[in-house]
């Protein structure tokens, strides 16, 4: 299981549970890997107005921190916010050189601009203008952009979340695999459910997971991330067709309907409780890391 403790989507105004601050986010990371998370997925924010920023110094006041507390792998974003430039999406996994990445596989229309709707007050003037810009932005992930991210991040002996929002993006990957810019096994994280990308819909998590299996055999693992509402019943879905699973305040500021959830390790035991009671056990970090063929925790730069 992999718990994304805040993202870049979600703003303050919200739902007061998202972690802003460094102290905030590191103990909703550490909580998170204590509640069964094997990897901890991060981004920060700007603590004074909570805006998504890629600062490698606000993610050295957490890493350091989570890692000293916790045995979980450390899961840096390079996606950064929305609009940013892929210097900037970079530069803190440059910086911290970590076991794992996101490497987004695709570009795509990424419309997030309807939860606009849904909120009357905004705490911070940056809000409510950089959701609705979402209806006239494309997330870019060209492939030089991709290929970039591979070699620079590659030569340092990270591993890559391959984030898949649409079934292209697999064949996407596989372009890469045939390059020999990527080896196996490749941590395939399939992202349902956002306005631009595939459908939340169970038909869609089978046809992912089969064309992977038919792109790549045996040589990856395929994880389910579902948008809002769908995070607990689309994971789970995914989990009994063998996959891992992702939850956290990123994708889905809710435990159920109606109930925001009041932190991320109140997911991840909601998502652990199901699974077991489905006969399903969770990974420990060192088994994920087995798994996924890292380079250990105590290989990396931070």
């Amino acid at each position: 299981m992999t718990c994304a403790v805040t993202g870049s989507v979600h703003t303050p105004s919200m739902s007061p549970h998202l972690p802003i601050t460094p102290d905030q986010i590191t103990a909703e990371a550490i909580a998170a890997a204590e509640a069964g998370a094997a990897m901890i997925h991060f981004h920060v924010r700007d603590p004074e107005n909570g805006k998504p920023t890629q600062d490698p110094k606000l993610f050295g006041q957490v890493l350091p921190r989570v890692k000293q507390q916790s045995n979980a792998i450390l899961n840096i974003t390079t996606g950064g916010g929305l609009g940013m430039s892929m210097d900037e999406r970079l530069a803190p996994a440059i910086w911290a050189k970590p076991e794992v990445a996101t490497m987004s596989m695709g570009s795509i229309n990424f419309n997030v601009a309807g939860v606009a709707e849904k909120i009357t007050e905004w705490k911070y003037d940056w809000e409510q203008p950089y959701i609705e810009m979402t209806r006239d932005f494309i997330a870019s992930n060209t492939f030089a952009q991709i290929e970039r991210g591979m070699r620079e991040l590659g030569d340092l002996g990270t591993r890559f979340e391959f984030e898949c929002y649409d079934v292209a993006h697999l064949y996407n990957l596989a372009y890469f695999v045939d390059k020999g810019l990527v080896k196996p096994p490749f941590f395939v994280q399939g992202v349902f459910g956002i306005l631009g990308g595939i459908g939340a819909d169970p038909q869609n998590v089978q046809f992912m997971m089969a064309t992977a299996e038919r792109l790549f055999g045996d040589d990856y693992l395929f994880s389910v991330l579902a948008a809002g509402r769908h995070q607990i019943p689309l994971t789970t879905f995914g989990a009994l067709l063998g996959s891992s699973v992702r939850v956290g305040l990123e994708d889905s500021l809710f435990l159920g309907r109606g109930q925001l959830a009041t932190s991320n390790a109140e997911q991840v035991a909601k998502s652990r409780r199901i699974l077991e009671e489905l006969g399903l056990d969770l990974a420990t970090p060192e088994e994920a890391r087995a798994m996924l063929e890292t380079k250990g925790g105590d290989n990396v730069g931070f």
